[in-house]
This record gives structure tokens, C-alpha cells and sequence, in this order.
């Protein structure tokens, strides 16, 4: 066991300690976020809002994203990374505070909008943070590490946000969001000023690539957004599925859903290192993952049986703990030859439409087709985002052909 633990804790070897520190402040960050699981309870219960109003609160939530993904990237490639994150931060903070005192339907709907828009700012100044401060070789580990933080940030929140509902009623719970921001604005302030910071690589291109015009991480987003359009289910349409076909209780669908957070904190840095060093790369890997994604909703078409469910959530999860780092991997080696806050902005975007179409999607599938065609559908969604990444496996050799050729005529 000594030996187990020892091997485990080796995986996080090699990290540098701006990537620790910024994985701190991504875990204060999200485990701030805990208004947002309850964020329909309060538009419903505290300012009555109807079903429908709700909706279209949500899909400005999911706007708001976009737009701040653009925006962060935009930003991040004129003023850098550090001003982005430290201004989104203390903004979403004030944002947050102000949210609370927001009551009518239209004037919620600005809030979140901008809201989401500030907060968003945040995820693709990061990712360029992760790639100045890792070495390329320890660079899909530390976006593993960031990926702990956040699942242990939104496992956390929603727990410490009941707990605060119960207290304080939810003015608290905006209160404590806008606080925990402000704490992560401060502590990145303090911690990774660039006078201090330790920047391993840090790449300046004198004429950078558009992200637009870079065919196979073109290929790569539209493989992305269809592989979140099915992957998002787990947190829609899937515990709907746990409730009303197999009839299980809130506790057991809470259950289920946490052995996905579990395995991924156990087992993702681990699986990562060992998948490192096999002789795959990224995108057969993550080719891989989005197969393995595929296979959990067949494997809950197939039968009645309640392990099923356990082997679904099992395939699913690691598929997840495949496709997410390697994905976001790929594409910050790529960026590197551009505009990085673009390529990184496009890159979180493409989840941010499977964010807002997903949900829908699936919840309008289950409506109209029933369950079992609605898993058959999205596993074809799934194995069509596989097939994107076989042609980009395709497009990648033909690439380094071409490359090595042009070396041998210079040569």
C-alpha cells in the first residue's frame, strides 16, 4: 500500500509550482461558482420567475460564456495572459455581489450575460498561463492538475452552497461567490505577478498563425463540440434517464453520479502519466477516449441491469479522463504557432456550444424519440466526433510528411 501511495503521489512529480499555485487558484474559483447548481432553484423560488424565463436565463448563461471565451482570448493575445485572469476575477467578484440585487427578467438576463462574459474571460488566459509555465514534456499533466482542481472545486461548491442556502438564505451564497473570487484575484496578484513568476516557455511568433486558418485544429474543434454534445448528457438528460427508467432515488443517482469524480481524482493523473509514455500520440489517444465515450451508451441501451449503469458511468468517465487533457493538450501545442488566446478561446468555445445545444438537444430526443433511440443517436454523435479524429489522424501524417520533405529540399 505504502508503494501504491508512493507511485500515485510520483505522477505529480515534475510540476512546477506556478502550475500548483494556479491550481489553487482555479480550485478557490470554481468552488466559488456555487450559485450557479442553484441558480434555477433561486430564479424559481426567490423571484418566481416561470419555466420558460428560466430557459432563456440559462441561454444567456451559456452565451455569456462564449462571448467571454472570445473576449479572453482576444484580450490575452493584446495585454497577456496575467491582466486577463487578475481583471476577470475581481470583476466577476464585484459581478457576482451586484447579481443579487437584480430582480426582473430582463435585468437578470444582462446580469448573467455580462456576468458569464467576465467570468469566461478567465478559462483561455489560464490555459495560455499553464502552457508559459510547464514544460512541454509535464504539459498534459498539468492541465490534468487544473482539471483536479476544478472537479474538486464543483464537487465542493454545491455541497459548501447547501450549507450556505440553509445559513445565510441565498444573498448569502452571492456574497460568498463574489468573496471566494476576490480571494483567487488577491491570492494570483500576490502569487504569479511576472516579477516573481518563474515563465519556463514562453514563445513569441513574429508572424502568428490565425487559429482559423489552421486546418487540423479546425478538424479538432468540430471532433470537440460533437464529443461534448454527447458527453454533456451526464449532467442532463442521463440522471433524468437513473430517475424514470430505472427508478432510482436521489441518493443513488448521487451516488452514481460521484463515482465519476471519484475515478477521475484517483485514477486520471496516474492513467495520464502511464498514457504519456506509451508510443500513441494525442490524437490516436483521443481517438480512443471518444470511442470508449461511445461504448458507455450502448452499454446502458443494452439491458435492464443496474451495473450497466456502473459500466456506462466507468467507460464514460475514462473516456472523459482521456479526451479533456489530451484534447486541450493538442491544442496549446498548436497554438503555439499562432495566437495563442485565440486558439485557446476557440477551443473552450467549441464546449460552450455543446454546453448550450446539448442539453436541448438530448432533452428534446428523450421527448419526441424515447430513450433507447435518444442513446443510439448520441452514440452515433459520438462516433461521428471519432471519425473527425480518424481524419485528423489522417491529416497530421500527411502534414508531417510534408514538413519532412520541405526539411530534406532545404537540406
Amino acid at each position: 500500500m505504502k508503494k501504491l501511495v508512493s507511485s500515485y503521489f510520483n505522477t505529480f512529480n515534475g510540476l512546477s509550482k506556478e502550475v500548483w499555485w494556479l491550481a489553487l487558484i482555479t480550485l478557490i474559483n470554481r468552488a466559488g461558482t456555487m450559485v450557479i447548481p442553484f441558480l434555477s432553484l433561486y430564479l424559481t423560488q426567490s423571484l418566481s420567475f416561470s419555466l420558460s424565463e428560466v430557459g432563456w436565463v440559462m441561454a444567456l448563461f451559456g452565451l455569456g460564456s462564449v462571448i467571454g471565451s472570445w473576449l479572453g482570448g482576444k484580450l490575452t493575445d493584446r495585454i497577456g495572459y496575467y491582466k486577463v485572469m487578475v481583471i476577470s476575477l475581481l470583476a466577476s467578484g464585484v459581478s457576482f455581489i451586484l447579481l443579487q440585487y437584480i430582480t426582473s427578467f430582463v435585468g437578470f438576463c444582462i446580469g448573467v450575460l455580462l456576468l458569464m462574459a467576465i467570468a469566461d474571460m478567465f478559462r483561455p488566459a489560464m490555459f495560455v498561463a499553464l502552457s508559459s509555465y510547464s514544460k512541454p514534456e509535464n504539459r498534459t499533466r498539468s492541465i490534468t492538475l487544473i482539471r483536479l482542481a476544478i472537479n474538486l472545486g464543483f464537487s465542493a461548491g454545491p455541497a459548501l452552497g447547501g450549507l450556505i442556502i440553509f445559513a445565510l438564505s441565498y444573498g448569502g451564497l452571492f456574497w460568498i461567490d463574489g468573496i471566494t473570487c476576490f480571494i483567487a484575484g488577491i491570492l494570483l496578484l500576490q502569487i504569479l505577478n511576472p516579477r516573481k513568476a518563474n515563465v519556463i516557455e514562453q514563445v513569441k511568433v513574429v508572424n502568428p498563425m490565425e487559429a482559423y486558418t489552421d486546418k487540423a485544429f479546425m478538424i479538432l474543434l468540430v471532433a470537440m463540440t460533437l464529443f461534448g454534445l454527447a458527453f454533456f448528457q451526464l449532467l442532463s438528460t442521463l440522471p433524468i434517464f437513473y430517475k424514470d427508467v430505472h427508478h432510482l432515488t436521489e441518493a443513488e443517482i448521487g451516488l452514481l453520479l460521484g463515482l465519476n469524480g471519484f475515478l477521475i481524482f484517483i485514477f486520471e493523473m496516474p492513467l495520464i502519466k502511464w498514457l504519456e509514455g506509451s508510443k500513441n500520440n494525442m490524437s490516436k489517444l483521443i481517438l480512443i477516449g471518444v470511442i470508449l465515450t461511445a461504448l458507455s451508451f450502448i452499454v446502458i441501451n443494452l439491458t435492464g441491469w443496474f451495473g450497466a449503469l456502473v459500466i456506462g458511468m466507468v467507460l464514460m468517465t475514462f473516456g472523459e479522463m482521456i479526451v479533456f487533457p489530451f484534447s486541450n493538450s493538442l491544442a496549446l501545442n498548436r497554438s503555439i504557432k499562432g495566437n495563442q488566446g485565440q486558439y485557446m478561446a476557440y477551443y473552450s468555445i467549441s464546449f460552450s456550444i455543446a454546453h448550450i445545444f446539448g442539453h436541448s438537444i438530448g432533452m428534446n430526443l428523450v421527448a419526441n424519440l424515447g430513450y433507447t433511440s435518444t442513446w443510439y443517436i448520441i452514440t452515433l454523435v459520438a462516433l461521428s466526433s471519432a471519425a473527425f479524429m480518424l481524419f485528423l489522424i489522417h491529416f497530421l501524417r500527411k502534414e508531417k510528411v510534408a514538413a519532412t520533405g520541405s526539411l530534406r529540399s532545404a537540406g
